[in-house]
């Protein structure tokens, strides 16, 4: 019986380790040095930083290249001339 019990007492305390730092998909997209590394990571090592944090990497990405979607397309005034 206390062999169970320590069996779960330590199961439970591996459980309870340091989680890393969650980062948003706002912060990658302000700090672009760090949404960079994370980009090489994700692309040479998706197992190990995992599935959850390589798409909020993509999404940071997708943000700073199109930005926030609140500029309205404006067509030009002229047709281009091909």
């Amino acid at each position: 019986m206390n062999k169970i019990v320590m069996f779960m007492l330590a199961a439970i305390l591996t459980g309870c380790g340091k989680s890393e730092p969650i980062e948003t998909v706002e912060a990658l997209a302000a700090n672009p040095e760090r949404l960079e590394k994370l980009r090489q990571q994700c692309k040479t090592d998706r197992t190990k930083l995992g599935d959850e944090l390589c798409k909020r990497v993509a999404e940071a990405t997708n943000r700073r290249f199109f930005g926030d979607g609140k500029v309205p397309y404006n067509p030009p005034k002229e047709q281009p001339k091909f």
